[in-house]
């Protein structure tokens, strides 16, 4: 049974950072949700021994004066002067895992609100893959403990409150990067008119991390490796399927997302 943990353990699950306290132990979907009066995490799909493997699919973190970590550097030095422009905001958006923000993110590709209200089906499952792509990271994660570069150049983030937890946690691979791209692949599965839209939309999502100061490049594409295991391991999952087809029922019913409201995020993404 999932163990009760305190806020700022659940906290670190939120933003996957950390040992993953409580969530790390979690062996089947069947067990209740974590909660307290700030946070709200759905267990996963994945039993624990079904996770992929980032210890498998992931070869270490970007070796000092190597020419990948030059490369981070490069990326990161690229992102500056985004800082504090919409794409600035957009990128502190993407950093709160905590529902229902996920789901607005997403509900301008998707061309439908994402909500708890009119797509029960469609927001619970968001809910559980987050779970799942945040817990691949971790054996990665814990083994290598990569400091991130806003605690290399002595920086801040876009999300200052998380800044205490991700100081002393991993940032190899990122598991906000998994998250983002196992719902665009997921959701362009439920509705495959909106694929382009939806992948494009993941794939900023992890580049917030960037933007945010809060991952490196390469942590973002190893994070990008780690969502796509994931899904691929859903696919296996009997719930996840069923999951899958009464979100697609609900496309049906759904009302499009209003344009107007999507106008800010489309010139964030398009102010490069």
């Amino acid at each position: 049974m999932l163990k009760s943990i305190h806020r700022s353990s659940l906290l670190s699950a939120i933003v996957f950072v950390g040992c993953g306290v409580g969530l790390a132990g979690a062996e089947s979907a069947s067990q209740p949700e974590i909660t307290d009066p700030h946070f709200q995490l759905a267990p996963g799909y994945l039993a624990k021994k079904d996770l992929p493997d980032s210890l498998v699919l992931l070869g270490p973190p970007p070796a000092d004066s190597s020419a990948a970590l030059a490369r981070d550097e490069e990326f990161r030095a690229a992102t500056i002067p985004l800082r504090g422009t919409p794409r600035w905001d957009l990128a502190r958006a993407d950093a709160d895992l905590q529902f229902p923000q996920p789901a607005k993110n997403f509900s301008c590709a998707m061309g439908v609100d994402i909500n708890e209200e009119k797509t029960p089906h469609l927001y619970r499952l968001m809910q559980k893959v987050l779970t799942d792509a945040g817990l691949s990271t971790y054996g990665v994660k814990n083994t290598y403990n990569r400091t991130r570069p806003f605690v290399v150049h002595n920086e801040g983030t876009c999300y200052p409150d998380q800044e205490p937890l991700l100081r002393t946690d991993g940032s190899y691979p990122s598991g906000h990067t998994a998250a983002g791209w196992a719902w665009a692949l997921v959701l362009s599965e439920i509705n495959p008119e909106r694929a382009d839209v939806l992948m494009k939309r993941g794939m900023e999502f992890g580049q917030s991390r960037v933007i945010c100061d809060a991952h490196w490049q390469s942590d973002v594409d190893a994070g990008r490796i780690m969502g796509a295991a994931t899904v691929a391991k859903l696919h296996n999952n009997a719930e996840f399927i069923s999951d899958v087809a009464a979100a697609r029922e609900e496309l049906k019913t759904a009302g499009a997302v209003e344009a107007s409201s999507c106008m800010a995020e489309e010139a964030a993404l398009s102010a490069r």
